[in-house]
């Protein structure tokens, strides 16, 4: 049976689902998108999601195709009709479909946004790669100006993902002018000390709803954090390092350049966030 996925207000088999080849998320990338995770068939974090969801269409001055309210909706049942326990629900949104290729943007009256999502299922809570860590490869950030905004721009991290595949390592970290800004799908994280360290907000970074979350955990819980930016020789030297996504969590870096990350195992802390962040998230989920 076939997953049933949302395109522009109908609920369609995903053989059944079809978008216009003028749409410019295809034509320019002129779209952004979020990823919710799905657990014991409720949604992590939804309003947070949907807040960034929000920031990201307005930096970009694009229209909001749906309500939050419509937006979660459209999401649980997604959730009902796929039956999905646990997992992610993908959602994206562009700046639609105009008559022709033209690089101005539409009159957004006349042109309306494009509104797709589909469910993923998939194993996230037990993972095996949270028990022995992730290991990773440093690149160059080249990347536009603006990565806080969550963009379907993506072919820059796959590229990084692909050279960290190809080195036979899990993922890479981007370096920009010799600091570390994020991974290629997570945001970046150190522990030395005991002191968590992980990149400032701004433009340089994706403002992860994760990354929030699992802030506002480790302060509660009376560990030391500290936002600001560290370099990779640095990371190499931590403690632990790790990252956080919608996707991942919480997840353990033992090695960085083929070099191992303090004892070249998953951390204390790394752990102790990672079981916070489910049992937290699971207790407000939708």
């Amino acid at each position: 049976m076939s997953r049933i996925v949302y395109v522009n207000g109908t609920y369609v088999p995903e053989e059944e689902a079809h978008i216009s080849v003028f749409d410019r998320g295809f034509l320019f990338a002129d779209g952004v998108y979020e990823v919710t995770s799905v657990l014991d068939g409720k949604l992590i974090d939804f309003d947070g999601h949907a807040v960034r969801l929000e920031r990201s269409l307005g930096e970009l001055d694009m229209a909001q195709p749906v309500t939050k309210d419509a937006l979660l909706e459209i999401h649980r049942e997604l959730v009902r009709r796929n039956d999905l326990t646990e997992g992610m629900i993908y959602l994206q949104v562009t700046r639609g479909a105009d008559a022709d290729r033209d690089f101005a943007f539409p009159d957004p009256d006349k042109v309306p946004s494009t509104l797709v999502l589909f469910t993923q299922a998939k194993a996230i809570s037990k993972s095996a790669a949270a028990e022995i860590g992730l290991k990773v490869i440093s690149i160059d950030d080249i990347r536009w100006g603006r990565r806080d905004i969550k963009t379907v721009q993506l072919l820059y991290p796959s590229m990084g993902k692909m050279m960290a595949k190809a080195a036979g390592k899990d993922d890479a970290w981007m370096i920009e002018d010799g600091q570390v800004t994020e991974g290629t799908s997570n945001n970046a994280y150190i522990v030395k000390d005991g002191t968590i360290i992980t990149r400032h907000l701004g433009n340089e970074i994706l403002h992860g709803i994760t990354r929030k979350a699992v802030l506002k955990f480790a302060r509660e819980a009376q560990m030391k954090v500290e936002e600001r930016a560290f370099t990779i020789d640095e990371a190499k030297a931590a403690d632990e390092a790790f990252i956080t996504s919608a996707s991942t969590f919480v997840m353990p870096v033992v090695e960085i350049d083929d070099v191992s990350v303090g004892a070249g195992t998953p951390g204390p802390v790394a752990q102790r966030l990672r079981e916070i962040y489910l049992a937290e998230s699971m207790a407000a989920a939708q």
